[in-house]
C-alpha cells in the first residue's frame, strides 16, 4: 500500500494556506511600520544622548541637526534631497573644534517614518550639556497616514531644557 497526499488533499492544504496568508498580510505590514517607527525613535534617543554627553565630556559646543547627502547641516525649513522637510531625511551630530564643525555620528534617511519635530539645530553646551532653546519635543509616526490611524505605533521624544530625552508611546504633538 503506497502511502502519501493525493492531489485533491494537497490543493486543499494550498488553498487553506493562501487564505491564511492573505488575513495576515495586513497585520504584517502594520507589525513592520510598528517596528520601524520604533526603531528610528530609538535611534534619535541614543543621538540625542550621545551630543549631550560629548559637550559635557569634551567641553565643547556640539550639534544636532537635519543633514543632506554631502553630510552638511540643513537650514531650517530647507527640504532635503527627497523634497521633505521634517527630520525624516537624517541627522547627524557635530562638534566644534578649532571652528570648524567635526562630524561624530550620522543617520541615514528613513522615508517611511515621518518625524516632526524642532525646524532648527539643537546646539548643547558645556558644562553640563544643556540645550540652548528650552524644551523641544519629535513626533515620530507612519508618513501619509492619518494622525488616529496606527496611534499606538506613534512615539515622542522629548528633550528638557537640561539636554535629557525621554521616549514615550504615543504622538506628543510635536510641529515641524
Amino acid at each position: 500500500m503506497k502511502r502519501g497526499f493525493t492531489l485533491t488533499e494537497l490543493c486543499v492544504v494550498l488553498a487553506v494556506m493562501a487564505i491564511v496568508a492573505t488575513f495576515a498580510m495586513p497585520s504584517f505590514f502594520a507589525w513592520q511600520l510598528r517596528d520601524q517607527i520604533d526603531a528610528r525613535a530609538r535611534a534619535l534617543f541614543s543621538t540625542l544622548s550621545l551630543a549631550r554627553a560629548e559637550a559635557i565630556r569634551r567641553g565643547a559646543r556640539v550639534t544636532f541637526c537635519r543633514i543632506d547627502s554631502a553630510r552638511h547641516c540643513l537650514a531650517s525649513g530647507k527640504a532635503c534631497d527627497n523634497g521633505v522637510t521634517d527630520w525624516s531625511c537624517g541627522w547627524g551630530v557635530f562638534v566644534d573644534q578649532d571652528g570648524k564643525a567635526v562630524l561624530l555620528r550620522m543617520q541615514a534617511a528613513m522615508m517611511p517614518v515621518s518625524i516632526a519635530g524642532a525646524a532648527t539645530d539643537l546646539s548643547f553646551t558645556p558644562p553640563s550639556g544643556q540645550v540652548i532653546g528650552g524644551f523641544r519635543s519629535f513626533d515620530f509616526g507612519p508618513r501619509g497616514v492619518e494622525s488616529n490611524a496606527y496611534s499606538s505605533a506613534r512615539r515622542c521624544v522629548r528633550l528638557a531644557a537640561g539636554g535629557r530625552p525621554r521616549m514615550t508611546q504615543g504622538a506628543c504633538g510635536a510641529s515641524a
